[in-house]
């Protein structure tokens, strides 16, 4: 699949950020000094510490220098030295609604919810193979191992497959029950998906969703490719007065790769006289704000235009004008180049953080103006700029109705531009974002309306996939009971089987996830 990076404006290298140190750079906040001198990963380690202590959404839970004592985590490899002490600064700040740290992560405690340590640093040419450009290097499919209930035989299906990846090429969809795997049959375990998912090659033999009867044999080979980040779009027939359009968004790449596609679907549905959307965000991590933007506001009725879309909201140092250290972050364009003005080199002290200066209004784009209603499509691994798409638009009920239909969402309701130290990027929670109605505190993540299983032995835009049948069945009838029809799912063994009986094993990708601010409001001077 592809592996989502981003290496956004704020990036530098340790070496200008220890010159700076040795001419007097900024103290953190608490006043206390830090030392001079140390090793190049002392120094790292000083400077993820200084970079928390001022523009960590809850930099107050951090202690003073000699307290936390960041240089106690140097070890021999320095990507865990980076990652162990971000750690601990993730975890210091609780949340009262939980009693658990805001970056505390159930599956895995062991690793913070939001905030990371990445290898590779742009600022130094160092870059990554994939990133939000919807550029992949793999095989671009993800297995999946299903059992259904009183069915002892576990089956390998495919969850997903990335647009123009050699899966897809080789006309393997989501729902695709793959039968043999190098001229072996399929062995359905999460060690097996796995290595599938991260191969190099592999002869697969798979039956389509669209014709189970026919075995299909395909070699499939990891290279580079261009992804449209829009999976499909289709428009359903009229029902009660509802004409609904339909469309997957795997990813909220940069707007410009995603752009084309959105606006072919979004005319489309204007010319069948779509009144009604389903957007389908179920694997979408999230990615750049502006393409999320862009999307709410294709879908927005006109009514919205002008009114809030949304606010990003800052801490307390950065937006009142006392981090200091943002003067040491470079303000760098979509190319990574040195943004000036005036003939001035400008920094991350240049930028706008208050409130105001953060706060996103709905700006109409496209023809489709009146719809009613929108549901999305979630689960788990919808989080951070699918979320803040949701939540912006449920701010209008007034205007459009918005339901969700699925599983709860992963729960992120931050954001972050990335800082650059010495060999490695560092993504810290530095924003919370909220609606007009200033809801945004959905850090357990978001229960939905309407509570549906993800069919995976189904495609996209099925309309007998059990998420999207709730979907159509809450347009259309008003229903919020899940499935509408009588049609059983698939047959297995010889038996039908409902969407109730199946159980997934997912692996999940090492994809991005995550809200990326790729565009700023310069101070006025």
């Amino acid at each position: 699949m592809i592996k989502l990076r981003i290496a956004a404006a704020a990036l530098i290298w340790i070496a200008a950020f220890a010159a700076c140190k040795k001419s007097g750079n900024p103290s953190p906040s608490d006043g206390n000094p830090t030392p001079t001198t140390g090793t190049r990963l002392q120094l790292s380690l000083d400077s993820l510490y200084l970079y928390a202590k001022e523009t960590y959404l809850w930099y107050d839970a951090i202690p003073s220098y000699d307290a936390f004592n960041p240089r106690q985590y140097a070890g021999n490899d320095e990507f865990g030295s980076l990652t162990n002490a971000l750690f601990k600064i993730t975890q210091l700040k609780n949340d009262p609604a939980t009693g658990k740290p805001y970056e505390y992560y159930i599956p895995n405690p062991s690793h913070a919810k939001f905030s990371y340590v990445e290898k590779g640093n742009l600022a130094r040419g160092i870059k990554a193979a994939v990133n939000l450009e919807g550029d992949g290097n793999d095989l671009g499919l993800i297995p999946v191992v299903v059992t259904f209930g009183g069915d002892p035989k576990a089956y390998l299906y495919v969850r997903n497959v990335e647009k123009g990846s050699p899966a897809d090429l080789a006309r393997i969809t989501r729902g695709s029950l793959i039968t043999r795997v190098n001229d072996a049959p399929a062995t359905a375990t999460v060690a097996a998906a796995t290595a599938l998912m991260n191969s190099s090659e592999a002869k697969l033999t798979f039956r389509r969703p669209d014709n189970p009867g026919v075995d299909i044999t395909a070699t499939i080979t990891k290279t580079t490719y261009k992804s449209d980040p829009v999976v499909t779009w289709k428009v359903f027939p009229a029902q009660n007065g509802n004409k609904t359009g339909y469309l997957a968004l795997a990813h909220f790449t940069r707007q410009s790769v995603a752009q084309t596609s959105l606006n072919t679907a979004f005319s489309d549905f204007n010319a069948a006289g779509v009144n009604a959307v389903v957007v389908d965000l179920r694997y979408n991590g999230g990615g750049y704000v502006s393409t999320a933007e862009f999307l709410m506001n294709l879908l927005a009725p006109s009514a919205l235009q002008g009114k809030v879309m949304y606010k990003q909201v800052y801490n307390e140092l950065v937006r009142n004008d006392k981090a200091p250290i943002l003067k040491t972050i470079p303000y760098l364009d979509a190319n990574y180049k040195q943004v000036y003005q005036n003939g001035k080199a400008l920094t991350y002290a240049d930028l706008d953080f208050t409130e105001a200066g953060n706060t996103f209004q709905f700006e109409k784009a496209g023809p489709l103006t009146g719809v009613k209603k929108i549901v999305f499509i979630v689960s788990g691994s919808s989080a951070s700029a699918s979320e803040l798409t949701v939540n912006s638009l449920k701010a209008w009920p007034g205007n459009v109705t918005v339901r969700t239909v699925g599983s709860k969402t992963y729960g992120k309701p931050v954001g972050f531009f990335a800082i650059g130290i010495d060999k490695f990027t560092v993504y810290m929670a530095q924003f919370s974002s909220r609606n007009a109605l200033g809801q945004g505190d959905y850090y357990a993540g978001m229960t939905p309306d309407i509570a549906a299983q993800d069919n995976v032995t189904r495609d996209f835009g099925d309309p007998q996939e059990t998420c999207l049948e709730a979907a159509l069945g809450f347009i259309n009838s008003g229903v919020t009971g899940g499935r509408t029809s009588s049609v059983p799912t698939l047959m297995s063994n010889g038996r039908e089987m409902t969407t109730t009986s199946i159980r997934t094993q997912t692996i999940e990708p090492n994809d991005f996830n995550g809200m990326v601010e790729d565009r700023r409001r310069v101070r006025q001077q």
